[in-house]
């Protein structure tokens, strides 16, 4: 079976206009297009978050909060990454690529 990788979004923004939204989403999408099927999950941004540690817990997840995910196939890290360049993201955020470990 082909290794699973989450790509975890760190920054971006949220759209000024329902036009500007549209637009997002039409390159997500074309993005997404271009993965076929190595799109398991495209995913869903994600809100405002708390971490909980033994410490307590702390409001707007830290230094480098999650604005989302997806999960993908790929046979390597590298060809996952390489995937994840094309993320729409870019310019206002980055991706983190990490392999989801079957155990």
């Amino acid at each position: 079976m082909m290794p699973k990788y989450v790509f975890a979004y760190h920054g971006g923004k949220a759209p000024e206009s329902p036009e500007e939204g549209t637009e997002v989403m039409a390159k997500w999408n074309a993005w997404f297009e271009t993965m076929g099927g190595a799109v398991v999950d495209g995913g869903n941004p994600v809100g405002p978050s708390k971490t909980v540690s033994a410490d307590g817990v702390a409001d707007n997840g830290g230094a480098n909060p999650l604005s989302g995910y997806s999960i993908v196939q790929a046979d390597t890290m590298d060809a996952a990454v390489e995937m994840a360049k094309g993320c729409p993201i870019m310019g206002h955020g980055s991706v983190e690529v990490a392999e989801a470990m079957d155990m």
